[in-house]
């Protein structure tokens, strides 16, 4: 059985940057990366962790920009500065090979890390991964003016203020209505910060809403999938978004991959299915996660 019942709060440097993560104990077990995705928090995955815990030593990262991580100021959220926090973490907690539970945009980042350290995952869970988007192959001129333009609207872009955390917790329930209501508070509380004015903000950048003009391109990205050695296990929702990992013919990019799909779910798929996923992940990894 696991050490302690709620996880304990730590910080690393990436970069310069204090990056915050949860340990959820149980340190002799083998070791597990949860990664969340665009806009949550490392909040997000307790109740994922919760049965994992017993079985594996469970750490949950906050992205850089999200949660209790320091904002980038200066740079763009891109895909290299996410993989390189994770690489930091993996390396300074010694946590490889390590098995890595990831969600949309945390699952890309989680297969580029799979594809450029193999030798350190031992297994690769990616839910609702942000897959291969249709890509405009010309006009950089018009990429790039796109992308300053939305910088100039950020910056005159107050964050939106809510008078409570009632107000906050409505918000969160009309972005994902499959969420009970426990799950929208637990989620608003871990993921607003209180203003001295007594209103409540989200803890994400707002920055990390600007498109980028420039990352990984698809190609890359394939080919650091065709990298991946580890056994890989997709969890995508019949209710889910577009272009997700597992989508758009991309499962043949993997060695060895299975693909689950759940339905009668949103994008957030370990939210609204939470035992449907705890049942194929406990089944993936071969391990009794009760």
């Amino acid at each position: 059985m696991a050490e302690r019942e709620n996880p304990t709060s730590h910080s690393y440097f990436s970069q310069r940057l204090r990056l915050h993560y949860l340990d959820w104990g149980n340190d002799g077990a083998p070791d597990m990366l949860l990664i969340h995705g665009v806009h949550d928090h490392c909040h997000s995955w307790d109740w994922l962790a919760q049965p994992l815990r017993d079985e594996f030593h469970v750490v949950a990262p906050d992205l850089r920009g999200h949660g209790d991580s320091e904002w980038t100021l200066g740079s763009p959220y891109s895909y290299l500065e996410y993989v390189q926090d994770i690489a930091q973490l993996v390396r300074q907690q010694r946590l490889d090979p390590v098995t890595v539970v990831a969600h949309s945009l945390g699952g890309t980042i989680a297969s580029i890390y799979a594809g450029t350290f193999p030798e350190s995952v031992a297994r690769l869970v990616i839910i609702e991964g942000v897959g291969l988007y249709p890509m405009d192959a010309g006009a950089p001129g018009k990429r790039l003016r796109e992308w300053i333009d939305a910088n100039y609207s950020l910056a005159a872009r107050v964050p939106r203020r809510y008078p409570s955390l009632e107000d906050a917790y409505h918000r969160m329930q009309e972005t994902n209505p499959h969420l009970s209501p426990d799950q929208a508070r637990h989620l608003t509380i871990h993921g607003s910060n209180l203003n001295e004015d007594g209103t409540y903000t989200w803890k994400f950048d707002n920055y990390t809403r600007t498109p980028r003009p420039y990352d990984i391109p698809n190609g890359d990205l394939v080919a650091l999938w065709q990298r991946i050695e580890c056994p890989v296990l997709i969890v995508n929702s019949r209710q889910g978004y577009p272009h997700r990992i597992g989508h758009d013919d991309t499962l043949r990019h993997f060695a060895n991959v299975t693909l689950k799909e759940v339905d009668d779910a949103g994008h957030w798929t370990h939210h609204d299915q939470l035992d449907e996923c705890i049942a194929v992940i406990e089944s993936f990894v071969g391990e009794s996660l009760s």
